[in-house]
């Protein structure tokens, strides 16, 4: 592997700083590694070659007049394609804005350029961030750089992949119930989810407004510290910013949690787990009490898994999530119409009810129509109290179970991911196993907390193991911190797959 895109973020920042590496030499480093694997892979959308060369000489040119950089001063980041950049396509992997160039950037994307950043590229994503697989984007199925023959994850799968390979030193996801943290679990790498509103949602493409949220995808826990303190802040353009300050929180990520209590959530380690990520999972909480942390059980009733006689999943959180998620679905992707922007089925067109449904009908792909269905149907008369209401009332039980949690404990510790990374095809002709993969993260995003994943390992078959901390609103620093502990006390941290040694 490439010196340069073995460093993580935080050494490769220094080592531009210093001049030890050149911002326009770091890119190259990468882009040889884009050239070599993402044949193999297929991460990207879009490698934006001629804006991020244009980036990082600006960048050096900086440095070599004695201007002061930014944080993230020549680091090639990925973007995740639902993520308004004025330069390039903007295209959610979707036929409908196959060729849509956004007329301004999302703020999130703003603050990497404020910070130095060049943005590589755009990464693959289910086609509007609507999947756990990657393979319902409209261009191609992103590859596990574990192993090709499986999918790293979704929604942010090509963001993820990105990073697990070395295409990108970390990218930029977005999460609305598990898209950042299971395919960071599935690709092993760092994966944070902030608390809703933490990162503006300007600028990103509106799946589920009252549960998206962005935030970094990264090599190890100090990355993510790094690139979430540059991200996040309030935007009066996104009227569900925070209005709060910033921690610095790669300054206190190194930092311990004295007398640390961390809860175990009894719902989560039921028949549903895998036996091997349970192990894993209890072998960490093992190392957090043997380092002076306190191990506590604590319930979270109404996000309880179950596994029926032929091992079928249940939970409420995950059907209270399916009917919030859709319904906000089938509100936001109104828009595309064929009249405003995107696709326009006009071959033998009569009529603007014809426009409308033959644009819609060309451009959406199978998974997206599906939830605009389901979401327009529980929103329709008479179905909207029994299906919608009741759903945002299970919404609040779940938030109090998480509020009575953190009474109790710190943060909470249990699996990103009942499976390890399963095989491209396997689950898309049964789209309730497919939803079932994100059956630990989605509940986070309905009581709009935070939540990190983080490599803990690799099972039996070689590929990797993640855990996810949990914390109360706001408490970024918090979990970075007690995930940072954890690469202290393991030394599981940097994981990289074969594919990207050679």
């Amino acid at each position: 592997m490439n010196g340069i895109v073995g460093l993580s973020t935080v050494e490769l920042s220094g080592a531009i700083a210093t001049g030890e590496v050149s911002a326009s030499g770091a890119l190259e480093a990468y882009l040889e590694a884009i050239d070599k694997l993402e044949p193999q892979v297929h991460a990207y959308n879009e490698v934006l070659v001629d804006h991020a060369r244009t980036t990082a000489t600006e960048i050096d040119a900086a440095r070599a007049a004695g201007r002061p950089l930014g944080p993230l001063a020549g680091i090639p980041i990925a973007v995740k394609d639902n993520m308004c950049t004025a330069y390039g396509k903007t295209t959610c992997s979707s036929k409908i804005l196959a060729n849509f160039k956004a007329p301004y950037t999302a703020t999130a994307v703003e603050k990497l350029h404020a910070a130095g950043a060049v943005v590589i590229g755009k990464a693959n994503l289910d086609e509007f961030a609507m999947g756990s697989s990657t393979e319902n984007s409209a261009t191609k199925a992103t590859r596990n750089p574990w192993d090709t023959a499986r999918v790293p994850g979704g929604s942010s799968g090509g963001s993820a992949a990105c990073v697990s390979a070395r295409l990108a030193a970390a990218a930029l996801g977005s999460d609305t119930g598990g898209s950042i943290r299971q395919p960071a679990a599935f690709c092993g790498v760092v994966g944070l989810k902030p608390t809703y509103g933490r990162v503006s949602r300007y600028g990103l493409v509106a799946y589920g407004s009252s549960l998206d949220q962005i935030g970094p995808l990264t090599v190890d826990v100090s990355d993510a510290a790094l690139l979430t303190a540059v991200i996040a802040g309030h935007d009066t353009r996104d009227s569900t910013s925070a209005d709060r300050g910033v921690e610095d929180y790669l300054a206190e990520v190194d930092t311990p949690i004295e007398n640390l209590r961390i809860g175990l959530p009894d719902e989560f380690f039921t028949d549903a787990l895998d036996p091997g990520i349970g192990e894993a999972i209890a072998r960490a909480a093992g190392l957090y009490k043997d380092a002076g942390s306190e191990i506590v059980n604590v319930s979270l009733p109404h996000s309880r898994i179950d596994a029926d006689a032929e091992g079928n999943l249940s939970s409420y959180a995950v059907a209270c999530y399916y009917i919030v998620a859709m319904s906000e679905a089938s509100s936001n992707l109104a828009r595309y119409d064929g009249v405003h922007y995107g696709h326009r089925g006009e071959k033998d067109v009569e009529g603007i009810v014809e426009l409308f449904s033959r644009s819609r009908a060309e451009g959406f792909g199978p998974e997206v129509v599906r939830r605009i269905m389901l979401g327009t149907y529980t929103l329709s008369s008479g179905y909207y109290d029994a299906y919608y209401n009741k759903a945002l009332k299970v919404r609040r039980l779940i938030k109090n179970d998480f509020d009575r949690a953190f009474e109790k404990c710190d943060v909470l510790l249990c699996p990103t991911s009942p499976t390890t990374a399963f095989e491209i095809g396997e689950k898309t002709d049964d789209p309730l196993t497919m939803y079932l993969a994100d059956i630990y993260t989605i509940s986070v995003n309905l009581a709009g907390l935070p939540g990190v994943s983080i490599p803990v390992g690799l099972d039996a078959g070689g590929l990797p193991v993640g855990m996810q901390l949990i914390g109360p609103p706001f408490s970024e620093s918090a979990i970075l911190r007690a995930a940072r502990m954890y690469e202290k006390i393991s030394g599981v941290t940097r994981l990289v797959p074969e594919i990207a040694r050679t």
